[in-house]
C-alpha cells in the first residue's frame, strides 16, 4: 500500500538568492509542485559591514511574503527555511529572523528562519544533489558554489552511507567579487588576487575533504548551471537538458576564461544569464577553474556533472 503524499514546502536563503521549492514527497521521492528563485542579494555588503542592509532585508521580505502566499494556495503542511552563510554571523540576525517568523508564522504556526552549519548544509546539498545520480558513478564529490560560502563534499551516494566528509569554505561569487574583483572587467592584477584567496580557501577545503578515489564531480547552484548552459551554447536557460548535463573541462575552462574577460554588459546579452548573476558570475568563474585544476590534479576528473537538484530537495525532504 503506498503511503500519502505529504506536502511540504522548502526555503533556501543564501548570499545571493532566496528559493523555493513546493514539492509531494511518497516513500522518500519528490514531486515538484512549484520551484523558484530569485535573486535578493540578502548578503549584499556584509563582508566589508558585518550586517544586512536595510534595503537587502526589504527585497528579502518581499520575496518570501510572495513565497508564503504561494504555500497556502498550494495548501502545504509543512515548511522549513533555511539560511546559510549570510546569516551565521551578522549584528542583525535577529532582525531578519523576526521578519521570517512574522511571514511564515502566517502559513504554519510557530515556522521561522533556521541558521544551519557547514556540516549540515554540506549534507541536506549531498543528498539532494545525488538523488538522480546511479550510486555506481561514485564516489561522488558534490560542490554546492553559494554567493557567500562553498560547500564540498564527498560520499559514495548510497542513502544508507551517509556523507564521508565535508568543508564549508567562506568563499563565494559574491564575497570573492565584493572583495577583490572591482574592475570592469576585472584587471589581470585583481584576478591574481582573487586566485590566490580561492587557492588558500581550497587548500584548507581539501585537507578536510579528501578528493583522491573520487570518480565524479557534482556542481549544484546558479553559478554552475549558468555555466554549464555557456559551454552548451544554450540560447536561452533549459533546466531539463541542464539536469545531470556533462561538460568537459575545455569546454568549461574556455567558457570560464570568456566570462572573467568580458565587461559587466557583455555578461549581461548572454542567453542563459539571470540578470542577478551578471556582476558576481565573474568570480564564480575563478572559482570553478580552480576547482576544475584541483580535481583534475587530485583525482583525474575532467568533466563537470550538474544538478537541477541540490540543498532545495534536501531540505524538502529532511521534514517530509
Amino acid at each position: 500500500m503506498e503511503r500519502e503524499l505529504t506536502r511540504v514546502a522548502a526555503v533556501d536563503c543564501g548570499t545571493n538568492s532566496i528559493r523555493l521549492l513546493i514539492a509531494d514527497e511518497a516513500d522518500g521521492r519528490l514531486t515538484d509542485v512549484h520551484r523558484e528563485m530569485r535573486i535578493v542579494r540578502l548578503g549584499q555588503g556584509v563582508d566589508a559591514t558585518g550586517e544586512f542592509a536595510p534595503d537587502a532585508l526589504a527585497r528579502t521580505r518581499a520575496a518570501l511574503t510572495d513565497y508564503a502566499e504561494l504555500m497556502r494556495v498550494h495548501e502545504v503542511a509543512k515548511v522549513r527555511m533555511v539560511a546559510t552563510s549570510a546569516a551565521r554571523d551578522v549584528a542583525n540576525r535577529d532582525a531578519f529572523f523576526q521578519m521570517t517568523a512574522e511571514v511564515l508564522g502566517g502559513v504554519v504556526e510557530g515556522a521561522v528562519a533556521e541558521v544551519i552549519s557547514g556540516t549540515e548544509e554540506a549534507s541536506l546539498s549531498f543528498r539532494g544533489a545525488v538523488g538522480d545520480l546511479d550510486p555506481a558513478d561514485g564516489p561522488f564529490v558534490v560542490v554546492d558554489l553559494g554567493g557567500g560560502s562553498t560547500e564540498v563534499v564527498v560520499g559514495s551516494g548510497r542513502p544508507e552511507d551517509g556523507v564521508d566528509a565535508s568543508f564549508s569554505a567562506d568563499i563565494g561569487c559574491v564575497r570573492l567579487t565584493e572583495r577583490c574583483l572591482h574592475s570592469d572587467p576585472p584587471t589581470a592584477d585583481e584576478v591574481a588576487a582573487a586566485r590566490e584567496v580561492i587557492r588558500g580557501a581550497l587548500d584548507e577545503a581539501l585537507r578536510h575533504v579528501p578528493v583522491q578515489g573520487v570518480r565524479t564531480w557534482v556542481g549544484v547552484a546558479g553559478t554552475m548551471t549558468t555555466l554549464a548552459a555557456l559551454a552548451h551554447r544554450m540560447t536561452t536557460y533549459d533546466s531539463d537538458a541542464i539536469h545531470l548535463s556533462r561538460t568537459g573541462f575545455r569546454a568549461l575552462l574556455d567558457v570560464c576564461e570568456e566570462l572573467i574577460a568580458m565587461t559587466r554588459q557583455q555578461r549581461a546579452v548572454l542567453g542563459p544569464m539571470h540578470e542577478g548573476r551578471v556582476d558576481v558570475i565573474g568570480g564564480g568563474a575563478i572559482i570553478v577553474e580552480e576547482l576544475a585544476r584541483e580535481l583534475r590534479d587530485r583525482a583525474g576528473i575532467d568533466e563537470l556533472v550538474v544538478s537541477e537538484h541540490d540543498i532545495l530537495d534536501g531540505i524538502a525532504l529532511s521534514i517530509a
